[in-house]
C-alpha cells in the first residue's frame, strides 16, 4: 500500500494524572510492562510517554516491544535512552513490524536510577488486564518470574500508541473521569469487534476524580487530577483522532462538602450550573479546533451516593437537559437514560449500580457502550 494511503492512528491512550503523593513515589530498578491491543493491522508502533504532571525529569533508559513472539527495541532520536523534563513528553521513532488487527503486543521499559513516578492514571476494563512491574531490567524476558513481578491497573508515563495504518481506519477518544477510566470503552471496543466496525479504535482519556473546572493543591486530594483547561488540549489530540466523545461533570457536582466537614472542599468549590455548560462550551470549541466532531455524554444517576442531596440532582438534571437540546454538539449519548431506574430516574437501575451509587457495574458499562451511537463508531 502507498504512503499516501497510510497514516499514524491511535489504538491505545490514557491520559496522565497526578500520582497520590506517598514517601514511596520513588522507584529504581524497576520494569514497567503493559499490553496493548491494536483495533487495526499495521505496519509501524509509535510510543508517546508523558512527564506531564512531574516535578522532576525522568529517565527511561530502555523499551521494548514484544509482537508476535519477537522483542524489538524502540529509539528516541535514534538513542535507546531518553530523558523527559518535567511537564513534557517524548515521542518514539516509529519502530517497523508488522501488527495483527484485532491482537495485542506488549511494551516494557526499564527505569534503571531513581525515579519520580508521579504521571500515571488508573485504568481497568476487560481489555486493560495484564499490567505489570517487575524487578530489575526484564524488557528483553517474554514470562517475567512471579517472583520479582506483580500485577498493576496503574499506568505510568505511557499516555499514547499508535500503529502506521491505512488511512480508512480512525480512533474516537473518550474523554472524562473515573468512569470513563472504568470499563465502558473497553466493552465499547467489544462492541466494535462485535458489529464489525473494524475501521475504528476506542481509546480513553480519563482520570479519576477529575473536574471541569477546580483541581486540588493540596497534597492529599492533588491526586483527583486536573481540571479542565490543563487536562483537555494536552489529552485530546489524537493521532488519527476525528471525533471526541465526553462525559464529565459530576464531580464538580458532588465534591464540595462544605469546610465544617472537610478543610480542602469548601462548597466555594460548587459551581452554576451556568459555569459548567461554560466549562463544556470550552470543550467544544476546543474539539472543534481540531476538526474533531463532538458528542456529550448525560451524567449517570447519583441517588444514594454519600454526598447526595436534592440541590445536587437538581443541577444534575439541569445540566443533562442542556447537552439534550444543544445544537452546539454533533450529538448526545444518553448514558443516563441508559442506567437510570425508569421508576426512579434518579437513582441506577439495580443491576447496573456498582454499590457506591456513583459508578456503574459491569453490566451497568456495558449499557453504556451499547447506548453509544452507531454514526459515532461509523464515521
Amino acid at each position: 500500500m502507498s504512503s499516501e494511503n497510510m497514516h499514524w492512528a491511535s489504538v491505545w491512550g490514557n491520559a496522565v494524572s497526578i500520582a497520590e503523593n506517598r514517601p514511596e513515589s520513588f522507584s529504581k530498578n524497576i520494569t514497567l510492562r503493559y499490553p496493548i491491543y491494536s483495533h487495526f493491522e499495521g505496519s509501524g508502533i509509535c510510543l508517546t510517554f508523558d512527564n506531564y504532571c512531574g516535578t522532576e525529569p525522568i529517565t527511561i533508559e530502555k523499551t521494548t516491544v514484544y509482537v508476535d513472539g519477537k522483542f524489538y527495541p524502540v529509539t528516541f532520536a535514534h538513542q535507546t535512552s531518553v530523558t523527559i523534563p518535567p511537564g513534557e513528553h517524548a515521542v518514539s521513532d516509529g519502530l517497523k513490524c508488522h501488527v495483527k488487527a484485532q491482537d495485542s503486543f506488549d511494551v516494557s521499559f526499564y527505569l534503571k536510577d531513581y525515579t519520580q513516578m508521579r504521571s500515571v492514571v488508573f485504568t481497568c476494563g476487560p481489555l486493560s488486564d495484564g499490567g505489570c512491574y517487575a524487578i530489575g531490567d526484564q524488557t528483553e524476558v517474554a514470562d517475567l518470574p512471579i517472583e520479582v513481578s506483580r500485577g498493576t491497573h496503574y499506568f505510568y508515563f505511557l499516555s499514547n500508541v499508535s500503529v502506521y495504518t491505512s488511512t480508512k481506519n480512525r480512533t474516537v477518544v473518550c474523554y472524562g473521569d473515573s468512569i470513563t477510566a472504568q470499563d465502558w470503552p473497553d466493552y465499547l471496543t467489544l462492541r466494535c469487534q462485535k458489529e464489525g466496525y473494524d475501521n475504528t479504535a476506542v481509546i480513553r482519556r480519563a482520570t479519576s476524580g477529575s473536574r471541569i473546572l477546580r483541581e486540588y493543591s493540596c497534597i492529599t486530594y492533588e491526586s483527583y487530577g486536573l481540571r479542565g483547561d490543563h487536562r483537555f488540549p494536552h489529552e485530546v489530540p489524537t493521532d488519527g483522532a476525528d471525533t471526541v466523545l465526553i462525559q464529565q461533570g459530576i464531580n464538580d457536582i458532588i465534591h464540595p462538602v462544605g469546610t465544617e466537614i472537610n478543610p480542602f472542599r469548601p462548597m466555594s468549590d460548587l459551581p452554576t450550573v451556568e459555569e459548567l455548560i461554560e466549562g463544556l462550551k470550552y470543550y467544544i470549541k476546543e474539539a472543534r479546533s481540531y476538526g474533531y466532531k463532538v458528542y456529550v455524554g448525560t451524567l449517570l444517576p447519583i441517588e444514594g451516593w454519600r454526598t447526595y442531596a436534592p440541590f445536587r440532582e437538581e443541577m444534575r438534571n439541569a445540566y443533562n437537559e442542556w447537552i439534550r437540546n444543544t445544537d452546539l454538539i454533533d450529538g448526545c449519548v444518553d448514558f443516563d437514560k441508559a442506567v437510570c431506574n425508569p421508576e426512579n430516574p434518579s437513582a441506577f437501575l439495580p443491576e447496573y449500580d456498582s454499590g457506591d451509587h456513583l459508578h456503574p457495574s459491569p453490566a451497568g458499562y456495558q449499557a453504556m457502550a451499547n447506548a453509544v451511537l452507531k454514526e459515532i463508531l461509523e464515521g
